[in-house]
């Protein structure tokens, strides 16, 4: 096998500078053969051969533990768009990042030859505090930049680390899935991911007007005008508390007036005021049967408002037809007392509370 040739000008070749494979290139200070009729004043030794790549005797479990995970994912996996996407979320191995990259690689070997289009994001939570790998696998580069992208704003400052290499986003998390958010936070990534870009003019599949978004809210109520709410707050016959809740800005009540005797409770801290569940409710919210009637200055955010205490359970809630504004039209008092009580719950707190989170 020839040296490296530096100069051949007598026999017309390039003055390129190359190297075949397995050459044996000089030590400095060592002279280097040159076209054959120079020899080294010192032999050439041999290569050191190198010592054999130990064979890990666990290779082939975890290939086959790999391929269990991909079969598994793939069957549980959803379509978006003609992308196949999913997320997996296994047990920690010693081999950590490697490990997910036999995931990765028994994945690419099962969606290959089916020339679909696929986006996975493979992840070993850690027990306890610490950071943990995650690895997004997919069909293209563009793919797993775009969700990498996404699970990096989603997760803010506790992604360690993060790169793309060969066509793969890796980071680490930390503390990751130590609440049900993060698992929902993946998916979410890898289905946004997923869809090809759209034209910024025409609405996005899934997408409603908030016209359409009044419509279904007001659709789970049953609302109420002013003058059924008023009588509702007098009514001491109902078997259950009635509160009247002003959800206005402080700017609107300023200007427009209020009605005395009405909860104020503005519209951005409305759920945790009465979430029974919440540590930050207020007193009187610690049952799911009470009839809260939300009103704001013309009944649009109300309505939104009261729809979203349902979905906190509160299916007495509803909102006063017309608003605040409504009520002065109807010559309702600017004052009212609320009269209707309801069985005591001898002074237990009848939902336990959660522990509040970030």
């Amino acid at each position: 096998m020839s040296a490296t040739s530096h100069s051949h000008s007598s026999l017309g070749t390039s003055s390129r500078t190359t190297t075949s494979y397995g050459e044996v290139i000089a030590r400095r200070g060592e002279s280097t053969p040159t076209g054959g009729s120079t020899r080294s004043s010192e032999p050439v030794r041999p290569p050191t051969p190198r010592s054999p790549s130990p064979v890990d005797p666990l290779g082939p479990v975890r290939s086959q533990v790999a391929q269990t995970i991909v079969l598994r994912a793939t069957r549980n996996a959803e379509t978006i768009e003609g992308t196949k996407v999913g997320v997996v979320l296994t047990l920690p191995y010693a081999s950590g990042e490697e490990f997910l990259k036999t995931v990765a690689s028994a994945l690419k070997r099962t969606m290959l030859p089916k020339l679909q289009s696929y986006l996975f994001v493979l992840a070993l939570p850690v027990p306890g505090p610490g950071t943990s790998p995650i690895l997004i696998s997919s069909s293209s580069e563009e793919l797993a930049e775009r969700a990498g992208i996404l699970v990096k704003a989603k997760f803010l400052n506790r992604v360690e680390r993060h790169a793309l290499r060969h066509g793969r986003w890796g980071a680490l998390v930390r503390d990751l899935c130590s609440t049900p958010y993060d698992e929902a936070a993946l998916w979410d990534a890898v289905r946004k991911a997923a869809r090809p870009p759209l034209d910024p003019l025409v609405p996005p599949p899934g997408s409603r007007s908030i016209t359409q978004i009044l419509q279904r809210a007001r659709a789970r109520l049953q609302r109420v005008s002013p003058q059924q709410a008023f009588e509702e707050l007098q009514d001491t016959s109902l078997q259950w508390p009635v509160v009247l809740v002003d959800i206005r800005p402080e700017a609107q009540r300023r200007e427009y007036g209020g009605i005395a005797g009405a909860l104020v409770v503005e519209r951005n801290v409305l759920e945790w005021r009465f979430d029974p569940r919440c540590a930050y409710r207020l007193p009187i919210a610690d049952r799911y049967d009470l009839r809260v009637i939300v009103f704001c200055q013309e009944s649009y955010t109300s309505s939104l408002a009261a729809a979203s205490l349902h979905d906190l359970g509160l299916l007495n809630a509803t909102d006063m037809i017309g608003g605040y504004a409504a009520w002065k039209e109807a010559g309702l008092p600017d004052e009212v007392e609320v009269s209707s009580t309801a069985p005591p719950t001898d002074g237990r707190i009848s939902v336990p509370l959660d522990n509040p989170g970030n």
